[in-house]
């Protein structure tokens, strides 16, 4: 285990400045997705909110920069990226912040009941894909001792009755995630693309469900990162600079 002041880390900034965020130089490194993440969650100041996974607690500060008053808990594995959320939580003032070490695949009773559970599960399957070098890095990017379904179901427990569980993930284990969903009972599913450029398959999706509900699917208008120069779109900045939400 490494001591948090042994890590090589940068400080980087997400919102445009409104969070700062310490981070590994090496290893799993936060960027779009946890932005894109806390930007599809429909939070009301006094909610609890679980981020399942925290990393660093990307997803769950730009939430609490957007939606004042949560209390928001963090489970994470890895213990010096629990620090460094730790770390984070404080250089933001965000005391609501609580990060817990432990593994989605052990019962998480201790942590109560929650209205809302976000998460950004590894995104590559058990048995596929070459494992990143850093150790690190593949826990954060490769299935381990939960698979996609297993992780959906750890999450839905969280919830309380009507609770949403919202997920980012990869668009073509979209099938994997929907068949998850509804599992554990998960209705009202809202889906929303997220394309690298408007003439690209769609890359990730932003997928929520309510606990208990029985109203129909709907496919929600995406998002469009980038446009043809390179650059974000307006879209894409008003999520990713300015705090916004998906429409």
């Amino acid at each position: 285990m490494h001591a948090i002041t042994d890590i090589d880390c940068t400080r980087d900034t997400l919102l445009d400045g409104r969070v700062m965020l310490t981070q590994p130089r090496n290893g799993y490194r936060a960027a779009v997705d946890p932005v894109l993440l806390a930007a599809a969650i429909a939070a009301r100041p006094g909610d609890r909110v679980l981020d399942l996974g925290c990393g660093v607690g990307a997803a769950a500060l730009c939430l609490m920069a957007r939606v004042p008053g949560l209390d928001l808990v963090g489970l994470e594995i890895q213990p010096h990226l629990a620090g460094l959320a730790r770390v984070n939580a404080e250089a933001n003032g965000q005391a609501g912040f609580q990060v817990e070490e432990g593994s989605a695949a052990q019962p998480l009773h201790r942590l109560g009941s929650f209205d809302h559970v976000i998460t950004n599960p590894p995104y590559v399957a058990q048995g596929r894909g070459t494992a990143p070098p850093t150790g690190s890095k593949a826990l954060a990017h490769m299935e381990g001792e939960l698979a996609l379904e297993g992780w959906i179901s750890a999450a839905a427990r969280r919830l309380r009755p009507k609770g949403v569980l919202t997920v980012i993930h990869r668009a073509d284990r979209l099938d994997e995630l929907l068949a998850a969903l509804a599992a554990r009972g998960l209705g009202e599913v809202r889906i929303r693309p997220v394309w690298p450029r408007a003439s690209e398959a769609a890359g990730r999706v932003v997928v929520s469900g309510r606990k208990g509900s029985r109203a129909p699917l709907a496919l929600l208008p995406g998002l469009v990162l980038h446009q043809g120069d390179g650059g974000y779109t307006a879209e894409a900045e008003a999520i990713l600079r300015h705090a916004g939400v998906f429409e």
